[in-house]
């Protein structure tokens, strides 16, 4: 259903550092770049994540109620995932943990202040 997720920055070199560093297990690689601007990322299982500056020059803001999701692929994925992101300099949003009945997630913010939650099914 989805195609891609953008999460913006205001420092890309740091961005990129950071979302390669935590997504490194999950698989990702670079399939598109605007060198400068932006790059996306794909497992080739589905939905995409861009990072980028703003395409308006403006500098880069937190959307409130915005979050983009990660499969981890496992309860240990989830928690392993929430580890590294702590490692990297996120802020805590929530550890992991059961949420609802088959939902298990972990929540933290990136080096930007973007919203993300790691999680599995089932």
């Amino acid at each position: 259903m989805l195609g891609y997720t953008c999460v913006g920055t205001n420092d890309l070199p740091k961005a990129l550092s950071y979302y390669e560093a935590l997504m490194a297990d999950l698989g990702p690689k670079m399939v598109m770049e605007d060198e400068g601007r932006m790059r996306i990322y794909s497992n080739g299982q589905g939905g995409m994540l861009m990072v980028t500056k703003p395409a308006d020059g403006q500098p880069a803001t937190v959307g409130n109620g915005c979050m983009i999701a990660l499969p981890a692929g496992s309860r240990e994925g989830v928690d392993a995932l929430y580890k590294k992101a702590m490692e990297l300099g996120s802020a805590d949003e929530g550890g992991p943990g059961e949420r609802m009945p088959g939902f298990y997630g972990a929540y933290f913010r990136d080096l930007d202040g973007n919203k993300i939650c790691a999680f599995h099914m089932g």
